[in-house]
Formats: structure tokens, sequence, C-alpha cells
């Protein structure tokens, strides 16, 4: 009986996880190796810009980053990242409210006068894939 149950149950784990991907993100485009780069994960319009799903810090090497979220849920996905170069923990701004940090989306998506929107920066992950963002 115990067999079964092990059996069942890892039959069941292995079903969840085929339910999750692995996305990575390659962010080039830096025009130093200083600081960090910052990549926040979104899974809604809603959090997009506001609260992160998830979010990955990485060192820069030869002015490139790569990170990985791991075991997401497949579905609908948005990125935001920056090259926080003072390594602060936040996207510095001007007096003005622009970004005075290189910052990208997704789709390499560009906003009119503000940030860029979900539906533009938004992605589909179906299976494990990966991401190229160029920063601004």
């Amino acid at each position: 009986m115990t067999k079964i149950i092990t059996l069942i149950t890892f039959f069941i784990c292995s079903l969840m996880s085929a339910q999750n991907v692995n996305l990575t993100v390659s962010v080039s485009g830096l025009k130093n190796n200083k600081g960090t780069v910052k990549v926040g994960l979104y899974n809604s319009d809603e959090t997009f810009l506001k609260t992160t799903y998830k979010s990955v810090v990485s060192e820069i090497k030869n002015n490139e980053a790569t990170v990985t979220f791991t075991g997401i849920p497949k579905g609908e996905y948005g990125i935001s990242t920056y090259h926080d170069e003072n390594n602060n923990g936040k996207l510095d701004k001007n007096m003005m409210g622009i970004p005075s940090e290189d910052y990208a989306s997704s789709n390499n998506a560009k906003g009119f006068m503000g940030p860029p929107s979900y539906k533009d920066a938004k992605f589909t992950a179906n299976k494990n894939s990966k991401i190229d963002i160029v920063l601004n």
C-alpha cells in the first residue's frame, strides 16, 4: 500500500512540475560593469511596474547580465529591467522624474511620455524560453 501511495505522489509531483517553465533573460547594452542589473517579472497589467511577481539581481560581466526565473507557471508575463549603476537598490530619476539610469522592458517596449504599458511588454511563456532585452 505504501508503494502505491508513493507512486501516486511522484506522479502528481511530476504533473505539477510539468506546468512550470524556466525563463532566461539576457540583458545587453550596458555601458559598463559597475553595479548590478535588476530584473522584475510581472504577471498582470494591474501589477506591471508596481509590484513584481518575482525579481532577480545579477552581476554584470562584459557589459551583459543574464538571469533565470526557474519554475514559473506557464502564462503571460512582462519584464522590466534597469542598470543599478550606483548599487543603491532603486532606479534613480532626475528632478523631472525621468530615469537617470538605463532601463528597458520585454519586447523592447517603449512608452510615450511615460513608462511602457503591459500590453506592449507582455509575452507568453509556454515552454522554457530565453528573452533578450537591450537597455536604452
